[in-house]
């Protein structure tokens, strides 16, 4: 665990943006010392390196905690997608840096060309990722539904969830196909729809991928269900929305 000082120093960020990331609710540390102060794991410091990626690309701090607040929100693909908009900032500077050398070396010409001051293509892709990210009908009714919600109340509903992938765990031999696999979806699906958002198949189908890609959904769940538990979900997701 890492102080909120030593945390300030390794980001090169304020203590007080930390704090400040803390009250609004953006990256909680896990746990705090005997005299009160802040503490952060290597979970925390990944959420940190998320939250600061983001902003380098010109997200809003409200929009980079719906992003990452969205159900289903995977953490590799974001990634994908940031690295996707920093190679396109890249080659947009690189187009600066060569505009700017030949001004000095020819200096401004009649006919100049403008075409590096151009973001429109950067800007397209950044609302298209940001559309897929966090502003979806689900993600509104999410919002809608965990409002007022406690930190007790949203933990017993994740403990809840967890359950229902034991109960996964315990049908492992019956195989993904079997009738009591399949009841367990259904449980599963009907509780996200209760709790969360209208989990129709398609989302349900796009959750069964990211709970087997083998990120942090993967690691979660086989570590409260066991070993294998994710992956034996996701299979069987697939094929109860399949057929």
């Amino acid at each position: 665990m890492m102080t909120v000082h030593e945390v300030s120093k390794l980001a090169g960020i304020s203590i007080r943006t930390l704090q400040y990331y803390d009250n609004i609710g953006l990256l909680h540390p896990s746990g705090h010392s005997d005299a009160g102060y802040r503490l952060y794991n290597d979970t925390d410091l990944q959420k940190l390196q998320q939250v600061l990626l983001f902003r380098e690309l010109g997200f809003q701090l409200k929009e980079i905690q719906e992003i990452m607040r969205r159900p289903g929100f995977d953490r590799d693909k974001a990634l994908d997608e940031q690295i996707t908009l920093l190679r396109m900032q890249r080659e947009r500077l690189d187009q600066l840096i060569q505009l700017a050398c030949e001004i000095k070396e020819k200096g401004v010409q009649k006919y100049m060309d403008f075409k590096a001051f151009d973001t429109a293509k950067i800007d397209e892709y950044k609302e298209r990722a940001k559309a897929e990210w966090g502003s979806t009908d689900a993600y509104k009714e999410y919002e809608k539904k965990s409002k007022g919600r406690t930190d007790q109340e949203q933990q017993e509903l994740n403990a809840q969830m967890m359950n229902i992938f034991r109960e996964f765990n315990a049908v492992k031999a019956t195989g993904a196909s079997s009738a009591e696999a399949k009841a367990i979806v259904k449980k599963l699906q009907d509780f996200i729809s209760e709790h969360y958002y209208h989990c129709t198949d398609e989302i349900l189908e796009s959750l069964g991928k990211a709970y087997g890609s083998g990120g942090e959904f993967t690691k979660n769940i086989n570590a409260a269900a066991g070993e294998g538990t994710a992956e034996f979900a996701a299979e069987t997701i697939e094929v109860y929305c399949r057929n």
